[in-house]
């Protein structure tokens, strides 16, 4: 490639803050959707289009849709900032699909070519970096905005984000967009250069909290016999049909608090081919999917899942920002224990659901918003 920005190029980052910054009298943020996708970064220069992740690892294969509607929707030579989404239709609205989008990451070119046709992923672009022979990225960002909009992107696969000046916008933004499965707003800075891996941009997330079952635990990988330090907690909520699903883990613990936890928790330790527990067949290969742990994927290949099962008796309440279909999306906080609540009371019917919102309304005529 000959383009005035050689890769890799590590994106500009962003620091959680509680909630969306007011504006001054002279305008000095940019507030945006939070898409919940692949950040990537796109080199073009002619037929020749690379991909980056947000660590700087080429996707371009796993993506050959989008490497053909980047030819067909930008400039010959050019350096762009986005995120690679999947829309899914559902319940007469489109949302995103992260599930759906992390199934792309496979090993197999057929599985991948036969999903880039089945469910096409989109591209959506919030920053320019370099157009033609032009390094953008020690201009403000104000004039790399002006470039994006000089790029008339409207789809039907290549987007330029919705953003705005107004923060009453981007707080009403926050509450309904999160029912298209976006995750947040972004504010950046007008007058700022583009910074590659610093956290100068504001992301602003969901904040809540659920009372959990505590059916198990993984060791961490610093555990040793004499020294036996729990990594995460395995949680749990109740279906309608009262079947206990995993619901994701809790895992970020000092030192010593892993060890005490580990001591804390021995009494509830379950025996193996104790067929009391709910997740018994913990060992049945045919059962760990989507309901139960310890499933190999495609991103924990080679990692030990294994985990300790727990009898069903304790509840604590956990901090997490979204549900992705029927998990959490990340890594729960550790609140408290509940010793108030008795663990058939945790079930999915206490967790805040969004009011739902088209994704078609902000990605007109992508794949799967019809």
């Amino acid at each position: 490639m000959t383009l005035p920005i050689s890769p890799p190029i590590l994106p500009m980052l962003a620091k959680s803050v509680p909630a969306v910054p007011d504006q001054p009298d002279e305008p000095a943020w940019d507030y945006e959707p939070k898409w919940d996708g692949f950040r990537a970064i796109v080199y073009r220069d002619g037929d020749d289009v690379r991909i980056d992740s947000r660590n700087a690892r080429p996707m371009q294969r796993y993506f050959p849709e989008v490497v053909a509607a980047v030819k067909a929707a930008l400039p010959e030579r050019c350096v762009v900032d986005g995120e690679i989404v999947i829309a899914r239709p559902g319940d007469g609205r489109a949302r995103l699909d992260f599930e759906m989008l992390s199934q792309r990451i496979h090993p197999a070119d057929s599985r991948v070519r036969m999903l880039a046709e089945t469910v096409p992923a989109s591209l959506v672009l919030f920053d320019v970096l370099a157009v033609g022979d032009d390094d953008l990225t020690g201009r403000p960002l104000a004039e790399r905005l002006a470039a994006l909009d000089g790029l008339g992107l409207d789809g039907p696969q290549v987007f330029a984000t919705p953003r705005t000046t107004d923060p009453a916008v981007a707080r009403r933004w926050f509450e309904e967009f999160e029912g298209a499965g976006l995750d947040g707003v972004v504010a950046k800075p007008l007058a700022d250069r583009y910074q590659p891996d610093k956290r100068v941009m504001l992301k602003v997330k969901h904040a809540r909290t659920a009372d959990v079952v505590l059916a198990g635990y993984r060791l961490h990988k610093t555990s040793t016999a004499s020294t036996p330090l729990i990594g995460s907690l395995l949680l749990g909520l109740y279906d309608d049909a009262g079947q206990l699903q995993f619901v994701g883990v809790s895992a970020s613990f000092p030192t010593a608090r892993r060890a005490a936890l580990h001591a804390e928790l021995a009494p509830l330790v379950v025996e193996r081919g104790d067929d009391d527990h709910p997740w018994s067949d913990w060992q049945d290969p045919s059962t760990m999917g989507e309901r139960r742990p310890g499933a190999q994927s495609r991103w924990s290949a080679g990692k030990d899942l294994s985990f300790t099962p727990l009898r069903v008796e304790r509840v604590l309440e956990v901090g997490y920002d979204h549900m992705e279909g029927t998990r959490f999306r990340h890594t729960s906080q550790f609140k408290r224990w509940r010793p108030d609540r008795d663990p058939a009371s945790c079930t999915y019917a206490q967790l805040e659901e969004p009011v739902g919102y088209d994704l078609g309304s902000l990605l007109p005529g992508a794949p799967g918003t019809a």
